[in-house]
């Protein structure tokens, strides 16, 4: 029952603010004049990058995307599956366009790392670390250069404060062949 409650209260105190803790006050850095500061906000977005390498696909075939994703030192972001559902997990979606779509998107193996606002461990992504993605031309898919859009869901954290999700778009080139 402790248990229960204990997973009732986190999952409450995540929903209101992605994690057990609030970000600290941002920190303030001079900018050369007495009278102004510049306010260094952490952000999910600003502490992960993506860069999908280019792709080419026959037509009537498939081929393997690599999303490769950087996380800034001191930073992880939740794998997919996540360790408890409250968590958002990392999460890549493309949208399928002029006949050519993802088939298949598997995740890396994640690190487990013990975090003071989580009574267990959790499975992250640190450093760098790749996303694949199987992509598919259809028949009739016409040949030459495309451009898939595709949103990366990502939620960055450091050892004590998880901060709020955001999305990256990305543009993934591919050429069908």
């Amino acid at each position: 029952m402790k248990g229960l409650k204990t997973f009732l209260l986190l999952t409450f105190l995540c929903a209101l603010g992605g994690c057990a803790k609030q970000p600290p006050v941002p920190e303030t850095q001079a900018t050369g004049s007495p009278q102004t500061a510049e306010v260094k906000r952490v952000t999910s977005v600003g502490v992960v990058s993506a860069a999908p390498q280019p792709v080419e696909v026959k037509a009537g075939g498939t081929a393997q995307l690599i999303v490769p994703l950087k996380i800034q030192s001191g930073y992880h972001v939740n794998a997919n599956p996540p360790t408890f559902a409250y968590l958002k997990a990392t999460q890549l979606e493309i949208a399928p366009s002029e006949g050519i779509s993802a088939a298949a998107i598997s995740y890396p193996s994640p690190a487990t790392r013990k975090f003071a606002f989580a009574e267990k461990p959790l499975a992250v992504y640190e450093g760098e670390t790749e996303i694949k993605a199987t992509i598919k031309a259809d028949n009739g898919a016409s040949k030459g250069a495309h451009s898939l859009v595709a949103h990366l869901r990502v939620q960055a954290c450091d050892d004590q404060v998880c901060y709020p999700p955001g999305q990256i778009e990305l543009q993934i080139p591919v050429t069908v062949k």
